[in-house]
């Protein structure tokens, strides 16, 4: 009887956490769609979708963006989100609905893998805990609702997932967790490049110190398999983003607005202030936006440090695992604030982080989960189940109370379609122009100032252009030329490898023009015109590699028994 009833709690418990989760995307279940500060997420998944309709796949270059000119967007940012948005659209969703339904699964798998955290760690009352916790996080919201960061909010869902395959295998030793391990480190891999860079460190002293508690350090070795085959499985992204950095762009990412030391924030924005807005990270701390940890949060944080010092003395692993992850959660928020500023200039990489505050992942992902331990020291101190279960209800209800009048948009615009979006001159304008100098091609030496030609024309000569068609990473037409000779100026930014075929064979070109513009030189006659983005062959090793390493992933999957040891 008692069997069957923890059966039972097992399932309802991470079911209720959720469906707690509810009220922190219900805003989203309305027709229509919402402002926020990077709103290019659907006209991202629109390019996707392109892609996907057109054959090229993966995706690197998206036709619309650069002015019409064409961009190597997702040779470099995180395609994840994207390529499981246009999933949902495939399946008959609009794309503004498969934006929103892609942030409601982030909420979902978030809470999920937090959930699965917390429970190996404190419970499964303590996992409900930080489960919801998390979630209802402000930092949380404002990645949706304020900023609309995609990937970034992504991001969180995998940090939990993480940290718990590590656990997983430190304690059991069961192979099934190094695949898990595998699979939630390439998804970050996948999904956003600078949390990447400040979650490794943590997990890999995460992963020292399991490895260290159950006495376990010589099976560190046993991680570098799956840290190889993480990357092989992410490789179609992440061997470009590494080698081809140099072909593009990338300094306006660090100057002016983005630079961090214009983006520290106070104490009193950390923890006391409660006030909330959906403006700019402006220089200073006259913001109309919040950076608040959560009173909740760090409150009950230092609560469960403190307590485990008194009710936890006995247990040196607990004690350790508190330490740990206070440590983190304190100390990313310490990299928020100007005081920090030392080490941000030591470690020069961090100046990609672009925003200080965006530390505040670490923070609120240590303190959600932190807060679950209080489930655990209750546990040992009352003894009284159904107290424990009164203080949980009522710390739900508390965070829930406090927090959910910041998971909203700030304007909402009833009834707004695809065709809406994406057809409004100027809307349209500034979605093709958005962030036109990140990953600008290095062959431009500006950005244009006027949307591009629609078709192929003469920079040099005269003829016709006709039957003139283009894709996302191709296009095709006839020449007819009527002087002796001509140039032939093709409408898309140069990047490696653009190649163009003149009936057939290879042409050479040129890019000494104030766009880097493919130019080709032909003498008079009639002629069959191609040009296609090629892969380079970091690009080709990257795709092979991914294809292999997912083969092998599955296979691994299917052939694996659950207790098996290596």
């Amino acid at each position: 009887m008692r069997q069957g009833k923890s059966k039972i709690i097992k399932l309802f418990v991470p079911i209720a956490s959720l469906l707690l989760t509810f009220f922190a995307w219900q805003t989203l279940l309305k027709p229509g769609y919402f402002s926020m500060h990077d709103d290019m997420q659907a006209f991202r998944v629109l390019e996707m979708d392109k892609c996907f309709r057109d054959g090229q796949i993966p995706c690197r270059w998206v036709p619309d963006a650069g002015y019409g000119y064409g961009y190597p967007l997702f040779n470099y940012y995180p395609p994840f989100p994207y390529y499981l948005a246009e999933v949902i659209h495939l399946l008959g969703f609009s794309i503004l609905d498969s934006v929103k339904i892609t942030f409601v699964m982030g909420f979902l798998v978030a809470a999920l893998t937090m959930f699965l955290l917390g429970e190996v760690l404190w419970g499964i009352w303590g996992g409900f805990l930080s489960s919801l916790f998390y979630t209802y996080a402000p930092y949380h919201s404002l990645d949706i609702y304020a900023r609309g960061a995609m990937n970034e909010f992504w991001s969180l869902a995998w940090f939990p997932g993480i940290f718990w395959a590590i656990y997983q295998y430190a304690k059991s030793r069961q192979k099934k967790y190094l695949l898990y391990f595998s699979l939630f480190y390439a998804l970050l891999l996948l999904t956003h490049n600078v949390m990447v860079m400040i979650f490794t460190p943590v997990a890999f002293v995460w992963l020292l110190l399991c490895l260290y508690l159950n006495k376990r350090i010589g099976k560190i070795f046993q991680f570098i398999g799956p840290s190889i085959l993480a990357f092989g499985l992410a490789a179609f992204f992440s061997l470009p983003v590494i080698f081809e950095k140099k072909l593009v762009h990338v300094e306006t990412m660090l100057m002016g607005y983005f630079n961090y030391l214009a983006h520290f924030v106070s104490l009193k924005q950390l923890f006391w202030d409660r006030s909330w807005g959906w403006g700019a990270s402006v220089y200073g701390t006259d913001e109309k936006i919040s950076f608040q940890i959560g009173i909740l949060h760090w409150g009950l944080s230092f609560l469960v440090a403190l307590l485990t010092g008194f009710f936890l003395r006995r247990s040196k692993k607990k004690i350790w695992e508190v330490f740990f992850i206070f440590v983190v959660g304190l100390g990313s928020a310490f990299f928020t604030h100007s005081r920090s500023t030392f080490f941000w200039k030591v470690l020069k990489p961090l100046e990609y982080l672009q925003f200080p505050w965006r530390f505040l992942t670490l923070t609120i992902f240590s303190f959600s989960l932190l807060i679950g331990g209080l489930v655990y020291i209750l546990n040992r101190w009352l003894k009284k189940q159904p107290v424990v279960l009164l203080i949980v209800s009522l710390l739900v209800a508390s965070v829930i109370y406090l927090n959910i009048g910041y998971f909203k948009p700030e304007v909402w615009y009833d009834r707004l379609t695809d065709e809406q979006k994406f057809s409004d001159s100027v809307e349209w304008r500034e979605q093709v122009t958005s962030g036109i100098f990140d990953y600008l091609p290095k062959s431009a030496s500006y950005p244009p100032g006027e949307p591009a030609p629609k078709m192929a024309w003469f920079s040099e000569g005269g003829g016709e252009v006709d039957d003139y068609r283009q894709g996302t990473n191709w296009l095709k037409f006839k020449l007819a030329i009527n002087s002796d000779r001509a140039k032939v100026r093709l409408p898309v930014y140069y990047f490696p490898n653009w190649t163009v075929y003149v009936d057939g064979r290879i042409s050479a070109t040129d890019t000494n023009n104030f766009l880097g513009l493919p130019t080709f030189e032909v003498a008079k006659g009639s002629y069959a015109v191609e040009a296609r983005l090629l892969n380079t062959p970091i690009r080709t090793f990257g795709n092979w590699l991914s294809l292999v390493s997912w083969v092998i992933f599955c296979l691994l999957i299917i052939m694996k028994k659950p207790n098996s040891r290596p």
